[in-house]
Order: C-alpha cells, then structure tokens, then sequence
C-alpha cells in the first residue's frame, strides 16, 4: 500500500501539468488567432489597479497590473473585460485599440500583436511543464525498479 503513493502522487501531477500545458497551448492559440482575425474597436480604460502576490519572509513578491476596459461591438453589444499585465503607461481614462473576435468579444485583448513573443513564452512554458513530467515520469521508473528489486518494499 505504501509504494502506491509513490505512483499516485505523480500521476496526479503528471495529470495536472498535461492540463496545464493544453491551457497554455489553448490560451496561446485564441490570442494569436485573435490579433489574426480579430475585429478591431476602440476602448476605455475604466480602470487600473494593481495586486501582489507572494511576499513574506524570503520569498519574493509580483506586482500584477491590471487594467478595465469597455468596448461596444460592430453589434452594438457594450462588453467590458479584464486585461493583466497590460502597460502602465494606459491609466484610466485612456482610449486604446482592442482587438476582440465577434463570437467572443469578452475575451479581447488590448496587447498589441506580437506573435514571436507569444511563441517564445509560450514555448518556454510548455518546455518547463514537459521537463516536470519527465521527472514525474523518471521517478516513476525508478520507484519501480526499486520496488521491484525489493520485493516490494523499500531498501
């Protein structure tokens, strides 16, 4: 019973980080094909904010920029939504170009295109996920093979 937590566990986090890197991929592929074939609108900046994480003791703290914005479609259909770590030079108030897809206006974005970029973070992303599952996948072996040789129990 106990050499079953030494499959368990990285299963289940080899479960997690697949899922994690079909999110990353996913999120990569509507925004590219939202600065290709997106509509284009104008937009206000009805807010800015800003929130912290980490922090305390040794640890480090992010600094998230947040920003509000609302557009009305072609449609005429008024959307608000949600952007992170957009520029701090757009304060509230300010009109920006947003991009948005007309079956999914909530989900625009106020980047501008930068494919290359999205491709690099993205890759690194999804190299760092895959190299944890490597891991997960290696300790598995080599729990196996331990307990194998063992009879099953552990040395």
């Amino acid at each position: 019973m106990f050499e079953l937590f030494f499959y368990a566990v990285p299963i289940v986090m080899i479960a997690g980080l697949g899922r994690a890197a079909f999110l990353l991929l996913r999120r990569a592929r509507r925004v590219n094909r939202t600065w290709a074939h997106g509509l284009t609108a104008e937009a206000r900046c009805l807010r800015m904010y800003t929130t912290t994480s980490g922090g305390g003791g040794d640890t480090s703290v992010r600094t998230t920029l947040h920003h509000v914005y609302e557009f009305t479609t072609r449609e005429g259909r008024t959307v608000r939504f949600e952007e992170e770590d957009g520029p701090a030079t757009v304060v509230e108030g300010d009109f920006v170009a947003v991009r948005y897809l007309p079956e999914q206006p909530q989900r625009a974005t106020a980047r501008p295109p930068a494919p290359a970029k999205l491709a690099v973070g993205t890759g690194f992303g999804v190299a760092f996920l895959g190299a944890l599952i490597a891991f997960c996948v290696v300790f598995i072996s080599t729990a196996h093979a331990a307990f194998s040789e063992s009879g099953g129990l552990m040395p």
